[in-house]
C-alpha cells in the first residue's frame, strides 16, 4: 500500500471513530511508525509501506481509535520546545501549561530590571540565581522548561508519584539536564526548607469531581487521576498548596500556578493575603495562570 492511500484509509477509520483532528493524528502515527516528518509525507506520497510498516501503523491506529492519546502510543509530546518522553504514568503536557512558563519569565523580566535599577543607584549588585520548586512535575515539564530558560537557577521538582518522577528523570537526562534539577518523591512541599525559593509553581490537579462528565472521555479514560482531578470542588490541592508555598517561598516570592475558569475567582479569593494577586488568560480568554507574591512584612 502506498503512503497516500495508507493515510487516506487511516483519515477515514479515525474519523468514523469520531477521533479529533482525524487528519493530524493519521499523520503524527504515520510519521511515527516511518520516523520521518511531515515533509517526507508530502514528498513521498507514492512511497510503498512494507508489510511490518503496514502493521506497526494499523495497529496505532487502532489504539488511537479506542481512545488512547497519541501521545501515549509515540511515547512523545512537545512542550516548550522540548521533546518530553510521556506514559500513562504522567499527564499530557499541553499548550496551554506554557502560560505558567511565560508568567515566571515576566515576573524575572520585571525584577531584573528593578533589581538592576537598584544597583546603580547603589553601585551594589542585587541579582541573584534563582530558587525554584514545581510542585507535582509529571513528566518534568515546566520544570524543564525553566531550567532551559534559566541557566542559573537552581530548580527543585516534587511529585507524590515515584513512576512520574522515572519518566521526569528521564526527561532530565535526554535533555542534559539533570545536574539542574533535584526531584523529590514528596506530597506537595513536605520537608522542603522555609522561605527558600523565588517562585513555586505547578500544575495542580484542579478538576473537581462534580465536573467528570465535562471532561473528555481519553482524558477520563487513560489519563493518571489524581494528576486531573482534586477532589469534590477541584480546590483540594490548591487549598494545601497555598500555605505550604507561603511558608517555602522567600519573602517576596511569588506562587504561579495553572487553573481553570470554573475556579478562577475561588482561587483568587483563597489568595486573600498575598499581595499583586492577579490571573491571566490563555489564548481563548480563558483564566488559566493565577500568580500571587507572598508579603514582605515591614518591620515596626
Amino acid at each position: 500500500m502506498q503512503l497516500r492511500q495508507a493515510l487516506s484509509t487511516a483519515v477515514e477509520q479515525l474519523t468514523f471513530a469520531h477521533v479529533p483532528s482525524p487528519r493530524m493524528n493519521a499523520e503524527l502515527l504515520i510519521m511515527f511508525t516511518l520516523d520521518c516528518d511531515r515533509a517526507y509525507l508530502y514528498a513521498h506520497p507514492e512511497r510503498e509501506l512494507t508489510a511490518d510498516e503496514a502493521k506497526r501503523y494499523n495497529e496505532a491506529l487502532d489504539r488511537r481509535a479506542t481512545g488512547v492519546p497519541a501521545q501515549y502510543i509515540t511515547g512523545h509530546q512537545e512542550f516548550w520546545g522540548l521533546d518530553l518522553i510521556v506514559s500513562p504514568a504522567v499527564l499530557i503536557p499541553r499548550p496551554e501549561t506554557e502560560h505558567v512558563v511565560e508568567a515566571v519569565l515576566a515576573i524575572s523580566s520585571d525584577n531584573k530590571n528593578q533589581k538592576q535599577d537598584q544597583q546603580q543607584r547603589t553601585g551594589v549588585s542585587a541579582l541573584h540565581n534563582l530558587r525554584i520548586a514545581d510542585v507535582g512535575t509529571g513528566s518534568g515539564a515546566i520544570a524543564l522548561a525553566l531550567a532551559s530558560e534559566f541557566p542559573s537557577a537552581q530548580i527543585h521538582a516534587t511529585d507524590i508519584s515515584a513512576e512520574a518522577l522515572k519518566i521526569a528523570r528521564a526527561n532530565a537526562a535526554l535533555l542534559d539536564l539533570t545536574s539542574r534539577i533535584e526531584f523529590h518523591r514528596i506530597d506537595l512541599l513536605a520537608g522542603l526548607p522555609t522561605e527558600s525559593f523565588d517562585f513555586v509553581v505547578s500544575n495542580p490537579p484542579y478538576v473537581g469531581e462534580s465536573e467528570e462528565d465535562s471532561v473528555q472521555l481519553e482524558v477520563r479514560k487513560f489519563e493518571p487521576r489524581n494528576a486531573v482531578f482534586a477532589g469534590p470542588t477541584g480546590l483540594e490541592i490548591i487549598d494545601r498548596l497555598i500555605p505550604q508555598a507561603e511558608s517555602a517561598l522567600k519573602p517576596g516570592g511569588w506562587l504561579v500556578f495553572e487553573i481553570s475558569g470554573t475556579i478562577a475567582e475561588r482561587v483568587q479569593k483563597m489568595l486573600t493575603g498575598w499581595t499583586d494577586v492577579r490571573l491571566t488568560n490563555d489564548l481563548q480568554g480563558i483564566p488559566r495562570v493565577a500568580i500571587a507574591r507572598k508579603t514582605v512584612k515591614q518591620n515596626p
